[in-house]
């Protein structure tokens, strides 16, 4: 037993090299520096929620105005994170990480958050797979078949998840601890040793930033475990994602507040309109169409993806495109080269505006998108490249236009129950109606509704969506999906808490932050 910790997850086979003594006290340690800093996220996060319920819109911040002005850079790139032009994305499974490490991409990463359904199993069991990543030892058998590294696999990093998700099965001194420095606390004891000795280093994602200060206390953190385990300060990199709108006003301090740690920023395109809607949900002229109108030529998308670039290319880090989450479609040639096409469009669109790389869901689509930059990137990036374009906060901020359907309420409906029956059962990451969802399409899928009913939007037949018409449309189409899957399925899954659990975060008067909050108190009874 450790000094103020307790472990309330079993302690499975295998478990106990992880959850080793030391480890415990090395993730003990930085929760205890560091508590008080996530308690204050927390805070901040409360009072600007609040404010704009009330209507108030992010701008540019006029305290950190010399950081925007400022000529400064970030620490130069290791060689193995140089040429970053395809990444490709998953959950800690064991089988994904093989596949993921094997796919031809030239970094994968892998994921505790939005892909990942944090059952204790998941994320005890994804930190074996990643140090058997990293040993070169992990492999796979399952009938006829045997999975193994290759050779030359891709460059490896992490995404420990967000500061506002914690981890209930392991509690410091008496508190549950903050998740993502579980995450990155046991991933960096156990492997940093291994990464070095393959000529690598320990390398992260960070998710759902909101302001400068949230990476000041990644960045707090890094320095920690690189003084605690003797690893010279920076050998850490750590690319952010922006995919909060608010994030987007704060892109160069972000890169600086991560300076010596900094790998880039990624257009994390997903989740930044999850935070568009709820940033201005108190703004009824900003309802958005349907999902599927969305896209990246939108301006406001267009403004935010011109913005990475224009921040990252100037201070000499990454600037990451975004994900495609296409999956080929089986046994519909027509349909799957329709579908092919649109991520062909997509990634040349990309590589064109002066993004250095891209993010695909499936190992089926590394070759197309490394076409797309081979085509424009003679070199291993574009950071030289800087857009000439003044992109201003209302920009940022545009209204997208388009329309809104019946279809796009259904398809909502549909993804939305569906992906959190998977959830619940273990899996965050989902293949529906030819795309791979995540938690990210999931909480766009609640939020489009919970604006539509708060502002009461008009369909284009001019339907009004209340939450008496959410309930209506979702009990049609659930009698249509437990007839598609059977009864047996539908009995032996978790369809009556999916559907209770999105029409109450889809139709709440108060709008629930992230979805995956009161999901975890369902999957604690479940798990």
């Amino acid at each position: 037993m450790i000094d103020g910790v307790a472990i309330r997850g079993p302690m499975a086979a295998g478990y106990e090299a992880i959850l080793t003594p030391d480890a415990l006290t090395f993730v003990r340690d930085l929760v205890r520096t560091l508590r008080a800093d996530v308690d204050g996220i927390h805070t901040r996060r409360a009072h600007r929620h609040t404010a704009y319920e009330a209507g108030q819109l992010p701008s540019f911040r006029d305290d950190t105005a010399p950081i925007r002005s400022g000529d400064w850079r970030c620490a130069p790139l290791p060689a193995d994170l140089l040429d970053r032009r395809v990444e490709i994305t998953g959950p800690v499974d064991r089988k994904m990480i093989i596949n993921a490490l094997n796919s031809g991409a030239n970094v994968f990463m892998a994921d505790f958050e939005d892909s990942n359904a944090p059952t204790w199993a998941n994320c005890i069991e994804g930190q074996i797979n990643l140090r058997d990543a990293n040993a070169r030892t992990i492999r796979h058998e399952q009938p006829g078949k045997v999975y193994t590294l290759n050779p030359d696999p891709a460059v490896l990093m992490v995404r420990p998840r967000g500061w506002h998700l914690e981890e209930r099965h392991l509690l410091v001194d008496g508190r549950a601890a903050p998740a993502g420095l579980v995450d990155f606390g046991l991933y960096l004891f156990h492997n940093h040793a291994l990464l070095k000795a393959n000529g690598t280093g320990p390398y992260f994602y960070l998710p759902k930033l909101e302001a400068s200060e949230e990476a000041g206390v990644w960045n707090a953190a890094f320095e920690w475990g690189q003084d605690q385990l003797g690893i010279p300060r920076g050998t850490i990199k750590a690319t952010v994602l922006i995919e909060t709108l608010p994030a987007a006003f704060e892109m160069d301090e972000i890169l600086y507040a991560l300076r010596a740690h900094s790998a880039g920023l990624n257009c994390g395109r997903w989740d930044y309109i999850f935070s568009y809607i709820k940033t201005v949900r108190g703004d009824a002229g900003r309802v958005l169409p349907d999902r599927s109108q969305v896209g990246m030529t939108q301006p406001f998308m267009d403004a935010y993806t011109t913005r990475v670039i224009q921040t990252c290319h100037a201070r000499g880090v990454h600037a990451m495109g975004g994900m495609a989450a296409q999956i080929p479609i089986k046994g519909d040639p027509a349909a799957n080269e329709a579908a092919l096409e649109k991520v062909r469009v997509d990634k040349v669109r990309e590589a064109a505006k002066g993004h250095d790389g891209t993010w695909v869901a499936h190992p089926g689509l590394v070759a197309m998108a490394r076409a797309a930059f081979d085509a424009v990137m003679t070199t291993p990036n574009q950071i030289d490249r800087i857009p000439e374009a003044r992109i201003t906060a209302e920009a940022l901020l545009a209204a997208p236009t388009g329309t809104r359907t019946w279809d796009g309420l259904r398809h909502n409906i549909k993804v939305g129950v569906q992906y959190l029956e998977a959830w619940l059962a273990g899996n965050g990451c989902v293949p529906l109606y030819h795309l791979m969802e995540d938690a990210a399409t999931a909480e766009i899928s609640r939020t489009q509704i919970w604006q539509w009913v708060k502002h009461r939007a008009a369909l284009d037949d001019g339907t009004v969506v209340t939450r008496e018409l959410v309930q209506q449309t979702m009990n049609e189409e659930m009698t249509r999906l437990r007839a598609q899957l059977g009864e047996r399925r539908w009995a032996d899954g978790h369809f009556p808490d999916a559907i209770r659990l999105f029409l109450k975060v889809a139709t709440d008067s108060e709008l629930t932050e992230f979805l995956t909050l009161p999901a975890y108190e369902h999957l604690l009874t479940l798990t």
